[in-house]
């Protein structure tokens, strides 16, 4: 009714409030794009990347490594005991991965038990939709 009164009803917005904005998708370009030219492309690098992550790569490499280094030993203490410690890491993220996989497993078995107590015909599509993709597996 007294639209004057809007003079005295200032709007404050502190951090955090108000309409938000967020872009989801993660911009990694900044990684490719801070690798020196004389290093290297940048674009290439992105391509190369999308093919094999440096990890996949270097996983490659240290198989490789630890193989030969078995069929030829090291002459030097340093090398063998830098080939223990090569070994011990592929160790350790063997262990990660399987870490990771029994989590896995545990939280689809966590969810499919939840899907069957609140959704029972869901649950059963589902299955009959597993046993033909695991019995294509075989």
């Amino acid at each position: 009714m007294f639209p004057w009164l809007f003079l005295f009803a200032p709007q404050l917005h502190f951090p955090f409030s108000g309409s938000v904005a967020q872009r989801i998708e993660p911009d990694t370009r900044w990684f490719f794009d801070g690798i020196d030219p004389s290093a290297g492309d940048a674009r290439i690098e992105r391509q190369a990347f999308e093919v094999a992550s440096y990890g996949r790569q270097l996983g490659l490499i240290a198989e490789v490594l630890v193989e030969q280094a078995e069929q030829t030993p090291p002459r030097t203490k340093a090398a063998r005991e830098a080939l223990q410690r090569l070994k011990q890491i592929q160790a350790d993220i063997e262990q990660v991965k399987t870490q990771d996989a029994a989590a896995l497993a545990r939280d689809v078995e966590a969810g499919l038990l939840r899907l069957k107590r609140l959704h029972p015909a869901d649950y059963k599509a589902l299955g009959h939709r597993l046993q033909r993709s695991l019995a294509d597996d075989v």
